[in-house]
């Protein structure tokens, strides 16, 4: 019989979480996402950062030249030569949310962790937490579990002034995680760049940076082989730096951004203004009506503030809402920038001249833009490889969610697709063949090519996602390599021309079996081998093993349920500009030597038993 009183909403239903509670079970509000250490932004490199903030903090303030850092295994160990947390005070500032110095400006002006929350965090999603602090021959320690305080003591000591924390992420919250070195390096040196004299040593390894934001430019051009067009422009202050240039060999800009020596990865209120004042000097400078894309085209930048009172979208920081900054920040970029071009006519001249061949550029593709869309109204009204839904998304309006296109090869594949999907929510755009690889070519191939036009009408994205027409743009390939290929090539064309697209994860790959195993009482559907053995060994010498070559291959009836209620997708996420960049230069760019050289020293051969 129900319980009568399960859905009952009284005085007894309401709950009051303690601080450490509410961590615990809403910790994506803290850190963001869990992950497995994969991707830069996951957990534990979250837990990480928030401990190396604070000492990040001291260096600001004017104590502490040096961070050791070490990871082994899973346990994590941070010490600073800083001044030390009071040492009455230990206990407070890693577990009690809302206590600390940095609502103090006499104490930290320019801190990145603003909200009382960082090592609280950590020490309440860590099974193993320990801080110790060293203040004038003095030190306290405590020790917790889960946040809980274990033990604690104090003595004297010969140390230097300073504060040692040491974690390990509780297996509770995060299952299953692994330390990714070059994840924690790449954060290493954006910190390194952003405290010009800051050391930072990590398992050994020094992290030293002499010119600050100069050294990152240098650096990301020199990943890629790119040729700066004159020396990066470098400008610092107390609370801004700026550095760019511009190249011949890059599609779009490459901006990075910081507040406070956080990393905003999707920018903000200090982004927008130093691409403004950037645009209004050059415009000032050349008397010119330029685009801000005509401007900031091929151009390699990097812009970091120090604010007193950052407001950021999150607890992770990844974006800037200061408002009020906007207007002075970009008078500033405006003014220092027309002192620099007055003073150096060469390097503006050249800066102007980039920006009037790309506004060239542009209003050639405008007329090519024209042709397409006449082209494209004198033949048909309706897309012809598009077999479309009833309803579209738009994210404005709230309408469409679930909505989805699968961008499939062949009539095979497609007609699997056409006979099993849900005509209210799913869309079909049939691909005839292997698209082109767009990487090294021009945004005018989108317009040229009747494909790559198609599919993005189809999409509704020439100019923005504002009028993307479903939430989720699946890649419906087959598993073998020409499929893979063919998944490949249409990645790179998301990411060349609508990267806004990936970014913001409306691009996924359909996962579909590769076998089918089962008898005469059970199938079983496996999407590796080794699912496939398991399946195998679970039904017995009788199971009769099918390998699915393509989609077309699937029955109908079975194929429903893979793009059904049980359907398996994984979203195609964007690593950083610059890695995406050398990742795609080097796969799908015209280094076809190096590339073949790369393959067969890392092709493995099966050997037969």
């Amino acid at each position: 019989m129900a319980d009568p009183n399960k859905n009952v909403y009284d005085e007894s239903k309401i709950k009051t979480l303690s601080s450490l509670e509410h961590i615990r079970l809403r910790t994506g509000m803290y850190i963001g996402r869990i992950g497995d250490g994969s991707h830069y932004d996951d957990g534990c490199y979250i837990l990480l950062k928030e401990v190396i903030d604070n000492a990040i903090d001291e260096y600001i303030m004017g104590h502490g030249r040096e961070v050791q850092i070490g990871i082994e295994n899973s346990k994590v160990s941070v010490r600073d030569y800083g001044r030390g947390i009071p040492l009455g005070k230990v206990i407070e500032c890693v577990s009690q949310i809302n206590t600390g110095a940095k609502y103090n400006d006499d104490v930290f002006q320019f801190s990145v962790g603003l909200n009382g929350v960082g090592t609280k965090a950590v020490n309440a999603l860590s099974k193993h937490f320990l801080v110790r602090s060293h203040r004038e021959g003095e030190f306290f320690e405590a020790r917790f579990k889960q946040g809980k305080l274990l033990d604690q003591k104090k003595g004297k000591t010969t140390e230097p002034n300073g504060t040692f924390v040491q974690f390990e992420a509780d297996p509770v919250i995060f299952k299953e995680y692994d330390y990714k070195t070059e994840h924690i390096e790449k954060r290493l040196r954006h910190y390194c760049y952003l405290n010009s004299g800051l050391k930072l040593i990590f398992n050994g390894q020094t992290f030293l940076a002499r010119r600050g934001l100069m050294d990152l430019i240098l650096e990301d051009l020199q990943t890629d082989n790119s040729e700066p067009i004159y020396l990066p422009l470098h400008y610092t202050s107390k609370t801004l730096e700026f550095c760019f240039t511009h190249t011949n060999s890059r599609y779009g800009e490459t901006v990075y951004s910081f507040v406070n020596g956080q990393y905003t990865s999707d920018g903000g209120t200090h982004l927008s203004a130093f691409r403004e004042g950037v645009l209004k000097a050059v415009n000032e400078y050349a008397k010119g009506k330029f685009e801000g894309d005509d401007v900031r085209e091929c151009m390699v930048a990097a812009v970091a503030i120090r604010l007193k009172d950052p407001m950021f979208e999150s607890q992770t920081k990844n974006k800037l809402g200061n408002t009020e900054i906007r207007a002075e920040l970009m008078n500033q970029v405006r003014e220092e920038l027309l002192h620099f071009f007055n003073r150096n006519k060469e390097i503006a001249e050249k800066i102007v001249a980039k920006a009037q061949d790309t506004q060239q550029l542009r209003k050639e593709l405008q007329e090519v833009k024209k042709l397409a869309r006449d082209r494209a109204k004198a033949i048909t009204l309706h897309i012809p490889q598009l077999k479309d839904c009833k309803h579209h998304y738009n994210k404005e309006k709230g309408k469409g969610q679930g909505t989805m296109i699968f961008l499939t090869e062949g009539q095979s594949a497609a007609g699997s697709i056409v006979s099993t999907r849900d005509v209210n929510n799913q869309a079909i755009f049939v691909l005839k063949g292997k698209p082109l690889n767009v990487w090294d070519l021009k945004r005018d191939i989108v317009y040229k090519n009747d494909e790559m036009y198609n599919l993005m009408r189809a999409l509704d994205i020439e100019d923005n996602n504002s009028n993307l027409r479903y939430e989720k743009v699946i890649l419906a390939t087959d598993a073998d390599v020409d499929g893979l290929h063919i998944r490949n090539l249409l990645i790179t064309y998301f990411y060349k021309f609508f990267e806004q697209l990936v970014h913001d994860g409306h691009l996924y790959v359909l996962e579909t079996p590769l076998f089918r195993v089962r008898n005469k009482q059970q199938t079983m559907y496996c999407y590796s081998e080794g699912e496939r053995d398991a399946a195998a060994g679970k039904l017995g010498k009788s199971a009769e093993i099918t390998r699915f070559k393509g989609l077309g291959e699937i029955n109908p009836n079975e194929f429903k349920q893979f793009i059904g209620k049980e359907m398996r997708l994984s979203q195609v996420e964007a690593a950083s500009k610059a890695d995406t960049q050398n990742i795609l230069t080097f796969y799908m760019g015209k280094n076809t030597p190096e590339r073949k050289d790369y393959i067969m020293k890392n092709l493995v051969v099966p050997v037969e038993d």
